[in-house]
């Protein structure tokens, strides 16, 4: 079996052509097809395209950009042969060796196969002058050419050497086609191979075809069926992406061509020999799940768990983290996760999964481009190798049993309480994703651990259409469900942002829930209506239905077995646990009523929860490490720091300041861009701010482009910038002109105003602000900046609450240089932790709005030299909470 080149329309992916290449790149693709509308959109010149492609170690396998070129009238055929004499130019310049030329649509086009291979024939014979060849795709809303037999006939009937057939699968298997047909052809006139997958019909079929493709595997089309007939013919070209997608085309293109390497990858492994990926190894089922917890939430997690007769049998011998068991369901709580969790809140951050081979699941992980994640751990505990999903979570691979090497030996055991447990495992996680990240996730599970994604469904849920997928192995041993809703929710409802659930198993889940209830566990109340409801429409005995309404379980029967399951009340503010007992070969999760009775359940519980509060929950004060105080660590290594120390976020330096100090290219090196939003998934740290765009008297806002597209990638909110510019009006337009720029990609512009620059203090940053007036523009308030600039604090309280973004927070020495160079050397290498100079931090501090982000901007050359920037970070954080409660 010869071995396919990959390849992926550049009309798959979101950005500019640049952006799809370097995306392409990243995933290991071989080859691209150019689409005509990215060629028409690039500044590069044809040739400029083939180097860039080369550079990145590509080629251009085919350019779609032709169509409604035959059966026309001559004189329109004539203009056609023209403009395709140019096309097929522009193609010697691009190196691409094929033009695909997809079925008309014209209006002019007649239903004349004889005319439509005569002119088909002209076409291919200027082609072959060219070198070229053309691919004839049929496409499914074709005016008259709409099948695959159809175009092959027509194909044959040309009979010209550089005239073939061009097979997207889509358009023949969204038509119900019989794909078998295939193996007729022969394969030197199959030219090229186009790949895509589609969820069952629902919208018309162009609409499909243009906006609902998905990525191999994703949808119901039997693409492995439709790749062996081809391939059986003898085609041994590239297997090509073209997948035309509304979300894909607006996500990250890094992130969308990484999945259709991961889908193609799949695909190849179902249809070739030898396969290309190491085997997905038989998993064992899940071993634990790991709860992201703080002081607030880890109490409250604690007892429902106790009411669910779980025992806290071990505690971490170097972590924080408490391990709670009943039969083979485990719990670890986390109270130092490296994940951002709002207060009082839980959070899924990890799960294992048995594996038979963990180092084979990590290699396969490796081959599909799934980061392995770095584990800290002491000498003599358990080396757990583990990967990270899309949205971050943590998924270890393990081995348990016998002679294996055991990570609950890194607990010390607790005596806890024996209990008689009526849980036997876990059954399943139920996960929560946005809708942009909904088909990532399901790929990676799926493609990664070797799972099997079901079908979407749809669920009329209380706050609006819920879809959902699952995801199991061959042996049902672990079973992963994944959510979004595609419509935003309204802001009325209390917010429960991406719920998620742990399902434990039992035998007997009437018995279970009066056991647990018995011991004080908060299970949530079902309304008596459904039940009325439920006698309806499955007629239940008498005693099976009294039995269910007196313990609030829910009930769903169909062909292969029966599911009873209840659920605890939600538990900090995200989570809350199911118990599940699936009878005979039941393999759902409780069919279209439960979802929606159970989340109109849950939001009355937490309506009379926020009723009967007794008091508010302070105002979190949320705490960003900049750049600037550790300047050392690189971006991912930046953000570990903030992890470990428990920062909420991290400002980065994009640009160099100064000629001696390190630059960090994140707008150019993929590598270090890739590699720092891994770290800041699999932490939860977010990106606050990116600096700094400087605009001089010589700089021109269009240059900070990228700067502002890899901040927008990154998920930063704002852009610190300076003027360092004596002419207000022209910094004052520049300013509005890098704000008009920024407010498409979601950020703020917020000007700083060191006392050493031409814009030195807050009056002439109020000047430039009030000058623009762009809604996204504010000021940045850097303590050291303000105080050594004489501003007031008066002055502050009276501007507008919406400029103020975030503050740069620091001390300094009382003494003030008297020259620009101290002045500078101060603010670059000698701050101090708040209270331990002369800056009237609390006082600058009351002026502003209450809920900023406080950014924390404090090098200290000498002291980092000592320690080391991680460390600075982790004291800079303390130091400062220390100060401000001490109010």
């Amino acid at each position: 079996m010869p071995a396919h080149q990959m390849s992926i329309a550049t009309s798959c992916l979101s950005g500019t052509l640049e952006d799809k290449l370097a995306a392409a790149a990243a995933a290991r693709f071989h080859t691209v097809e150019l689409a005509g509308s990215d060629l028409v959109a690039s500044s590069w010149s044809p040739q400029r395209i083939r180097e860039e492609c080369a550079r990145r170690g590509l080629s251009i396998t085919a350019y779609a950009g032709l169509g409604d070129l035959e059966a026309v009238p001559p004189r329109i055929f004539a203009a056609n042969l023209r403009r395709a004499e140019r096309t097929f130019d522009l193609l010697d310049q691009l190196g691409a060796g094929m033009a695909l030329v997809a079925s008309s649509m014209s209006a002019d086009a007649v239903d004349d196969d004889e005319l439509a291979a005569e002119q088909l024939h002209a076409l291919a014979a200027r082609a072959a002058q060219h070198g070229l060849r053309l691919a004839y795709e049929p496409q499914a809303w074709g005016r008259f050419v709409s099948t695959f037999p159809h175009a092959w006939r027509i194909v044959r009937r040309a009979g010209h050497p550089a005239l073939g057939l061009c097979l997207d699968s889509f358009h023949v298997l969204s038509r119900g086609d019989d794909p078998s047909g295939i193996r007729v052809i022969p394969g030197d006139k199959l030219f090229h191979l186009q790949l895509a997958d589609a969820a069952r019909p629902t919208t018309d079929l162009a609409e499909r075809g243009r906006h609902h493709r998905l990525f191999p595997g994703l949808g119901t089309l039997d693409l492995a069926g439709f790749l062996r007939h081809c391939l059986d013919t003898g085609y041994d070209g590239p297997l090509s992406l073209d997948v035309l997608n509304d979300v894909y085309q607006q996500a990250d293109p890094r992130h969308a061509a990484i999945d259709g390497m991961r889908s193609l990858l799949a695909l190849q492994e179902t249809t070739c020999a030898p396969a290309a990926l190491p085997a997905a190894p038989e998993l064992g089922g899940i071993v634990f799940t790991e709860l992201a917890v703080d002081h607030a939430s880890g109490p409250t997690v604690a007892a429902a768990l106790t009411g669910l007769g779980f025992a806290h049998i071990g505690q971490h011998r170097s972590k924080p983290v408490q391990l709670w068991q009943q039969a083979d369901a485990r719990i670890l709580l986390n109270f130092d996760a490296q994940r951002t969790v709002t207060p009082g809140t839980a959070s899924v951050c990890a799960f294992a999964v048995e594996s038979a081979d963990p180092a084979r699941s990590t290699r396969r992980a490796e081959q599909l481009l799934a980061p392995v994640l770095p584990r800290l751990h002491e000498p003599g505990e358990a080396e757990l190798a583990s990967i990270a999903a899309p949205d971050g979570t943590a998924v270890f691979l393990v081995h348990t049993g016998p002679g294996r090497e055991s990570w609950t030996q890194d607990f010390l055991p607790v005596h806890a309480p024996v209990t008689t447990g009526v849980v036997t495992g876990t059954d399943h996680l139920s996960l929560t994703d946005t809708v942009d990240d909904f088909d990532d996730a399901a790929l990676f599970y799926r493609v990664v651990l070797g799972l099997r994604a079901g079908e979407t469904t749809e669920i009329a849920a209380p706050f609006g259409l819920i879809r959902s997928r699952a995801a199991t192995d061959p042996q049902h041993r672990v079973r992963i469900t994944l959510n979004t809703a595609p419509l935003r929710r309204g802001d009325w409802a209390p917010a429960v942002p991406s719920p998620q659930h742990v399902a434990f198993r039992t035998d007997d889940a009437l018995a279970a829930a009066t056991a647990m209830r018995a011991r004080g566990a908060r299970l949530l109340t079902i309304p008596d209506n459904y039940y009325t409801d439920l006698e309806t429409r499955l007629d239940l005995a008498p005693e099976l239905l009294a039995a269910l309404r007196a313990n609030s379980v829910l009930y769903d029967r169909d062909e292969h077995g029966a599911y009873l399951h209840f659920y605890t009340e939600m538990l900090g503010s995200r989570v809350f646990f199911a118990v599940v007992q699936r009878v005979e070969e039941y393999a759902g999760y409780g069919g279209p009523v439960s979802a929606p009775v159970r989340m109109a359940a849950h939001r009355e519980r937490r309506l009379a929860t926020l009723r009967d509060a007794p008091t508010a929950t302070p105002v979190r004060q949320d705490y960003s490490l900049a750049h600037l105080t550790a300047l050392s660590l690189s971006p991912p290594e930046l953000v570990d720091a903030a992890a470990e120390a428990g920062y909420r976020y991290v400002g980065l330096r994009l640009t160099r300041v100064t000629p001696q100090e390190p630059h960090y290219p994140l707008a150019t090196d993929p590598a270090l861009l890739r590699s720092t939003k891994l770290r800041l998934a699999a932490t939860g740290v977010e990106v606050l701010d990116i600096e700094l765009a400087r605009i001089s008297p010589d700089e021109d806002p269009r240059d900070f482009q990228r700067f502002l597209e890899t901040g927008a990638e990154l998920g930063a909110r704002h852009v610190i910038t300076q003027l360092p510019d004596p002419d207000r009006h022209r910094k004052t337009e520049r300013f509005a002109q890098l704000c008009e720029m920024a407010r498409p990609l979601g950020l703020t512009v917020d000007l700083e105003f060191p006392s050493w620059t031409e814009t030195p203090d807050l009056p002439s940053a109020v000047r430039v602000l009030r000058g623009a007036d762009q809604p996204n523009a504010g000021i940045l308030i850097d303590l050291l900046h303000f105080a050594r600039s004489g501003s007031s604090v008066a002055d502050l309280r009276q501007l507008p609450a919406a400029w103020f973004h975030f503050a740069h927070v620091c001390d300094a020495p009382p003494e003030v240089p008297g020259t620009n160079e101290g002045l500078i050397h101060t603010a670059r290498f000698e701050r101090l932790f708040p209270g331990e100079g002369g800056i009237d931090v609390r006082g600058i501090l009351d002026a502003l709005p209450a809920g900023l982000p406080y950014a924390l901007e404090i090098p200290r050359a000498t002291l980092v030299a000592q320690i080391g920037g991680k460390e600075h970070a982790r004291q800079a954080i303390t130091a400062t909470r220390d100060y401000l409660q001490r109010r």
